[in-house]
């Protein structure tokens, strides 16, 4: 086995490299043509999904299969070699199955435990097999991986540890303080795409209770077929298809959306989003403060300090007119400072006139601390807020790959956004369960099973040559026996026949059950060579034998398969 995969993800690549080097339909199948055209490669599959780029090869040669398959990834993505290559993982023989293993468990998945990469590798499969790039080593691997996956899901508590990426993304969106169900009751929901993942996102809005449905694709067909499926579910959720081109419309009557599309550019600019907004419902009433208009302090803790209300009345006005809010003792940047590095304007300057110099430090350690709790933020707090959506006009939870909403629409006032970049930074804070620990035990006892079956049945061609070879010098003694003694009657001659043969049978049975098992265990591969060497075997009747194994690759009779 020469198992290589060559790939990046979530865990080795900015988002904006993966966005760039997605693949669509079509380059998947040009991509797999090329990989098998190619010298080192005999087989391949692709693994392509919203987070990761994988490409899978039974190869000849190591180094020389490396630099190939890279090539062949920057070729098909877009993405320049000397940029893609600082982001690149390779993995080789039992390191390649234990990843593809672990993968399919949903532990190097964004969101640990997820099951749509059953799906998504079961797809992978079905495309290789479709264009003939899989063969016996990766139809093994790829079936062995669903049932790993499978098994993971079933013999432990590995969903509690994660969500679909579906439900997570619902759930930052809701926030920490308010759970799902409660957040979408009674809303209107706007899913775009018709796919798997817009169908898993359209089935769980269903589930957690949202009203109402609009489904909106491409393909009208499909976008009806989902809304049928929604209305029969039985979740009592409303449910229509509409056409692509009245999303902007829609935009406006609904409360979250959810994009999913196969789209290359984006289907919602900001500009999309800003229009919607304004021409839907009314923004939410700016904040009262208890304190007095003019304080710019919510809980008048500036004028119950003891300062002079009046000061701090042209302090907040100023602040109000010139780009800072000041809040409880601190100050928050929302505008940029003016060029000549003074962050109150001239105007400011004249607002200022009579104040005196304890004050006008203190607006100074305000402004300064507004600006250092601004740079101490991690990114992520410019993209999402503590409650969720709560009160924002509109969520949008983005899934696609590359993305479908402009990234641009997080800035905009009464909107949230949340896509794969930001679910990316949440996922990285959430606890691992306990049962990871038992699913990383049955990936490792699967992959040396697996190893194993595969070195056995490497020896098994050479076994069957053996018997082979063994049944034709049983078949000439037999017909030298004939010239010999040819007055023997049927019976006779069956029953020398019969017993030459046994003879033979059992000579060869413990040396090749035993070869097999020693052929199993790691560097048994010399094994195989040993025995054509003893047996002086025809090396081209060994790859005969090969030849029409490989050529039958779901045979479960076979010894050699993997279970």
């Amino acid at each position: 086995m020469s198992l290589l995969v060559v790939g990046l993800s979530h865990r080795s690549a900015p988002v904006s490299v993966l966005e760039r080097a997605s693949l669509s339909a079509d380059a998947k199948v040009k991509l797999l043509h090329d990989t098998l055209a190619a010298e080192p490669a005999a087989e391949a599959a692709v693994l392509a999904t919203c987070n990761r780029i994988e490409l899978y090869a039974d190869v000849d040669k190591f180094h020389a299969g490396v630099a190939e398959l890279s090539t062949l990834l920057a070729q098909h993505s877009g993405v320049a070699l000397e940029e893609l290559t600082p982001y690149l993982y390779v993995h080789y023989e039992d390191r390649a199955v234990h990843h593809l293993f672990s993968v399919a468990c949903g532990l190097d998945s964004m969101v640990v435990g997820e099951g749509q990469i059953l799906g998504q590798i079961k797809d992978a499969l079905a495309l290789g097999q479709e264009l003939h790039t899989a063969g016996r080593l990766l139809n093994d691997l790829f079936q062995q991986a669903l049932r790993v996956g499978k098994r993971a899901h079933s013999e432990t508590g590995i969903d509690r540890a994660g969500q679909s990426l579906v439900t997570f993304g619902l759930e930052q969106l809701a926030g920490a303080r308010v759970p799902v169900g409660e957040w979408a009751a009674g809303k209107r929901a706007l899913v775009i795409g018709a796919g798997s993942m817009s169908s898993l996102a359209a089935a769980t809005l269903a589930r957690v209770g949202v009203a109402e449905i609009v489904v909106a694709n491409r393909t009208a067909e499909r976008a009806e077929r989902l809304a049928e499926i929604l209305v029969a579910s039985g979740t009592g959720v409303k449910a229509a298809a509409v056409p692509m081109a009245l999303v902007a419309e829609e935009l406006t009557r609904v409360d979250v959306v959810v994009s999913c599309t196969g789209a290359t550019g984006l289907v919602l600019s900001a500009d999309d989003v800003l229009a919607a907004v304004s021409r839907g419902s009314a923004p939410d009433p700016a904040p009262q403060t208890p304190a007095g208009p003019d304080s710019g302090f919510p809980d008048g803790s500036a004028v119950a300090a003891g300062l002079d209300a009046e000061v701090v009345g042209r302090l907040a006005a100023a602040a109000r007119a010139h780009g800072r809010l000041a809040d409880a003792g601190a100050a928050r940047t929302i505008t940029a400072v003016e060029p000549d590095g003074c962050p109150v304007g001239p105007d400011g300057r004249a607002a200022l006139t009579g104040v005196d110099a304890s004050s006008l430090e203190l607006h100074g350690t305000w402004a300064d601390q507004g600006e250092a709790a601004a740079q101490r933020q991690p990114r992520r707090s410019a993209r999402t807020q503590a409650d969720g959506a709560g009160g924002a006009r509109l969520a949008l939870l983005d899934l696609a790959m590359p993305r479908d909403v402009d990234a641009a629409v997080h800035r905009i006032p009464g909107v949230r956004l949340v896509d794969i970049e930001s679910l990316a930074e949440a996922s990285a804070d959430a606890p691992m369960a306990a049962d990871v620990d038992a699913v990383r035990t049955i990936v490792a006892g699967e992959v040396a099973a697996f190893g194993a079956a595969q070195r056995a049945a490497h020896i098994t061609p050479t076994v069957v040559a053996l018997r082979a070879m063994a049944a034709e010098v049983v078949a000439m003694e037999v017909a030298r026996l004939d010239g010999r003694v040819p007055d023997l009657d049927e019976r006779q001659r069956a029953e020398v026949t019969q017993t030459v043969r046994r003879v033979v049978d059992k000579l060869l049975h413990a040396p090749t059950v035993r070869v097999k098992q020693l052929a199993s265990e790691p560097g048994g591969a010399g094994y195989a060579e040993a025995l054509r060497e003893l047996f002086d075997l025809d090396p081209q009747t060994v790859a005969s034998v090969s030849r029409a194994d490989a050529a039958d690759p779901l045979n479960d009779d076979d010894p050699g398969r993997a279970s």
